[in-house]
């Protein structure tokens, strides 16, 4: 089979397709032919040298895929070859094959182009497990996300507007938040020219967010405390803005507020598969009746994985970007 190879770490150009053995399903894996996956920040990470693949994890990257299911490994049920499935994904993705944990597979939903629902699994998983299993955003909450037009952002404004929530949503030019605004985002900050702790107290009367997904990392931590209201939750997915930040503890105390912060790649293949299974009970009936849906941006062919690369790096693009095996 042929994959996007990584000989050392580099600028897009360090993206390779070649050919490389088929993989072989282990105890509880499937076999997936690939039909296309999605671009992640972890991705151009792992292409930069700062994020290698978990142990035991495929050393192609790619953290999610959909396709047709081509031969089960010893210990699989419920699974049979021919079924179209989107999975979760420790790497491996930018291939034309992948073994996947049974644990991690979803049924591509009802009326979803096959491609297109490489879109879902690590966004879906990335929000429910952070705003819902851990943060508990609830009905008239107030969410507040950063990068609202990123694929993350954009599955958790439909997520937070299917329960009830009120969204609020940075990001960075007026067409962004447009976009926000179509998915049902209420609140619309512009980070290059507005404060997001003031628009976001003033919005909600002094309240603050009650539940906030961070992207930003140590950029924004003192401002996500002073965003918080009485009981907040802050939620860290991400460093785009450093790694390391000053907390404000008395704050923290005084809003009896709480942070949590997480990674889905490393975590262990029974936490994913918990999380994989909340997310078909919740989020896939959502997707099914067409409530909930990927925002695809564009399509770009595998062996081109550079170009998709350099989409995300420019950050003029509105929710997900595919590559297509050709």
């Amino acid at each position: 089979m042929h994959a996007i190879t990584i000989a050392e770490p580099g600028g897009p150009e360090a993206l390779v397709w070649d050919e490389v053995p088929d993989p072989v399903p282990g105890e509880g894996e499937v076999l997936v032919e690939v039909v296309a996956g999605a671009v992640n920040r972890a991705d151009v990470l792992q292409r930069q040298g700062f994020y290698n693949p978990p142990p035991g994890a495929s050393p192609y990257p790619g953290l999610e895929c959909s396709g047709r299911i081509a031969a089960l490994g010893p210990g699989v049920s419920g699974w049979a070859v021919g079924d179209e499935v989107c999975a979760l994904l420790s790497g491996g993705g930018y291939a034309e094959k992948v073994a996947v944990p049974a644990g991690q597979l979803l049924p591509v939903p009802e009326g979803m182009d096959l491609k297109q629902a490489a879109a879902l699994p690590e966004v879906t998983c990335t929000v429910w497990s952070n705003v819902f299993m851990i943060a508990h955003l609830r009905p008239g909450e107030t969410l507040l996300v950063h990068g609202g037009s990123s694929g993350i952002g954009t599955m958790a404004i439909q997520l937070a507007k299917a329960v009830g929530a009120r969204v609020a949503v940075t990001a960075g030019t007026k067409e962004k938040l447009d976009r926000c605004a179509e998915l049902g985002a209420d609140i619309l900050v512009n980070y290059r020219e507005q404060d997001f702790v003031a628009e976001v107290q003033q919005a909600t009367g002094g309240a603050g967010a009650d539940v906030i997904l961070d992207n930003m990392g140590a950029k924004y931590l003192d401002r996500n405390v002073q965003a918080l209201a009485v009981n907040g939750r802050l939620a860290i997915i991400g460093m785009q803005g450093g790694a390391q930040g000053e907390l404000n503890i008395g704050a923290l105390l005084m809003k009896r507020a709480a942070i949590s912060a997480t990674s889905l790649r490393a975590r262990p293949l029974g936490e994913k598969a918990a999380i994989v299974a909340a997310v078909r009970e919740h989020v896939w009936p959502l997707i099914d009746s067409g409530h909930v849906r990927p925002v695809v941006d564009r399509e770009v062919p595998m062996n081109d994985a550079a170009a998709a690369h350099r989409v995300l790096e420019e950050s003029n693009h509105v929710g997900k970007v595919l590559l297509v095996t050709p």
